[in-house]
């Protein structure tokens, strides 16, 4: 345990492999007790993202436990939800969440344990090198539950296994060549996937250095522009907020940030659609062109531009290594090159189920193939993502329409600074083309003056009928907006 690489840098310093491994090994210590193996117990924890988050997590799987990360941005009605429905035995808290997490683990009667107690060493003898043996870990043991985001319905538990997340990092480390010099800045959350496999993961799988930071953009900027980081992921709404503080900042902070930026090796995007004007805007100011990829919590990545080689705006890519997909008919037939057809997915990297859901995994599931839901069209050998069957394709007037093709359309209007399309019921049209949106500072914007300017650039049946103005979009912990709370806005 003398590994002096450095493995993490947060707000309380920076942490070698040989420190990680040893906090690692005191954490699975404390969390067995008498025990010889947790025997996928199910451990909730809420730790803010660095090394105490990177130790609880790997400190559950060395002592046989399945990780539950809880959301920092969630009320403690959604964490009770994520305790009890995963029937977590064990709750950890950060310091910062004690009060809030304490009354929920005795609540469900689970065992609650502060990260503090859990990774000091308590003397001298206590930071050797235990002799105790921990539990094998076999690759087809359960390893972690992510709750799903909860854009439709109540959010369900996706079971990965050690085998799937292993597939999951190996597919990404190859196609974006991780080393051990790339040093990622990461300013995700640490529930969802994008920080868990796509930063935190891979940064590790190959010694390479991780550094993490609350998100804010002119400090992600500085950090940008240091020359030290070589690799950046984040969402469309924290490159809108990006781009939104280098517009503001003066001529040489803005020629500086933009030339420091040009030292990273891959900045990619994720989560949530990117526009086409974000990864323009975002080319000018840095010379990136960002890499855009398709994901789900229940397989990790499938599909990803190149990193070498041409990036598509609006497209996700090409297959990613070790998955197979494909795109079928609503009777599950595959369509052929040009034919919009449900996304499924088959490999490793594909979750094992839902918790406690059979019936919704034998669902989620067709002759081996997971279905995403999700529609997409195989163009010039690349995939172009249309949206969920469920919110974001649009059956009006007997055509289907693709509500984020009706987005960008729209985020080109002079007065819009963001927009939500949904469908919203309507006796006539069947659905009725909707559209929520964020204005500039000093717009206004009329349904009819929309309509009159979309004319030109939408067929008919794709023009919005409805118009709502709202401050702010609702959006989940992700920066994804929630397409059924911007339908109740036209209710």
């Amino acid at each position: 345990m003398n590994d002096s690489r450095v493995a993490i840098v947060d707000a309380t310093g920076t942490y070698s492999y040989g420190a990680l491994d040893a906090a690692v090994w005191r954490v699975a210590e404390r969390l067995l007790g008498e025990d010889d193996d947790l025997r996928q117990a199910r451990v909730a924890f809420l730790v803010s993202p660095g090394f105490e988050y990177v130790a609880i997590q790997r400190g559950i799987w060395r002592a046989g436990g399945v990780a539950v990360p809880l959301a920092i941005s969630h009320p403690p009605a959604e964490l009770d939800y994520v305790i009890r429905d995963s029937a977590a035995s064990i709750v950890v808290a950060g310091e910062p969440f004690v009060e809030t997490l304490e009354p929920l683990a005795f609540a469900s009667g689970g065992r609650f344990a502060i990260t503090t107690d859990l990774l000091n060493a308590a003397d001298e003898t206590d930071l050797r090198v235990l002799p105790r043996t921990l539990p094998h870990l076999g690759s087809t043991r359960r390893a972690m539950i992510v709750y799903t985001s909860g854009t439709t319905g109540r959010p369900k538990g996706v079971v990965s296994t050690h085998a799937n997340i292993g597939a999951q990092v190996a597919s990404l480390v190859e196609a974006w060549e991780w080393t051990p010099s790339d040093r990622v800045l990461l300013v995700l959350p640490m529930h969802h996937v994008h920080g868990i496999i796509n930063g935190l993961g891979c940064a590790l799988a190959v010694n390479a250095t991780c550094e993490f930071m609350p998100f804010d953009a002119r400090k992600v900027w500085q950090r940008l522009a240091s020359g030290e980081i070589t690799v950046f992921t984040a969402v469309p709404t924290m490159y809108h907020r990006l781009i939104a503080a280098w517009e503001q900042a003066p001529a040489d902070v803005k020629e500086a940030w933009s030339h420091g930026s040009g030292a990273l090796r891959l900045m990619m995007s994720g989560s949530a659609a990117l526009p086409v004007q974000i990864l323009e805007r975002w080319l000018e100011i840095t010379g990136h062109v960002l890499l855009e990829r398709y994901g789900m919590t229940e397989l990790g990545m499938a599909l990803a531009n190149p990193l070498r080689g041409k990036r598509r705006a609006g497209s996700v890519g090409h297959v990613l290594p070790g998955v197979e997909v494909r795109l079928v008919s609503d009777e599950g037939v595959p369509v052929v090159a040009g034919t919009p057809g449900e996304l499924e997915v088959r490999g490793a990297n594909v979750f094992l189920e839902y918790w406690e859901r059979p019936e919704e995994t034998r669902h989620a599931f067709r002759d081996g193939w997971f279905r995403t839901g999700d529609v997409a069209v195989l163009e010039q050998d690349a995939y172009r993502m249309l949206g969920r069957t469920s919110v974001d394709i649009i059956k009006t007037g007997g055509y289907k329409v693709s509500a984020l093709e009706i987005e960008e359309v729209l985020r080109t209007h002079p007065a819009i600074a963001e927009c939500a399309v949904v469908g919203v019921s309507d006796p006539e049209w069947g659905e009725r083309v909707s559209a929520a949106v964020e204005l500039r500072p000093m717009m206004a914007l009329s349904l009819e003056e929309l309509q009159a300017w979309a004319k030109a650039q939408l067929a008919p049946y794709k023009l919005p009928r409805a118009l709502e103005v709202v401050k702010v979009l609702p959006r989940n912990a992700m920066g994804k907006v929630v397409k059924p709370d911007v339908a109740t806005l036209f209710s």
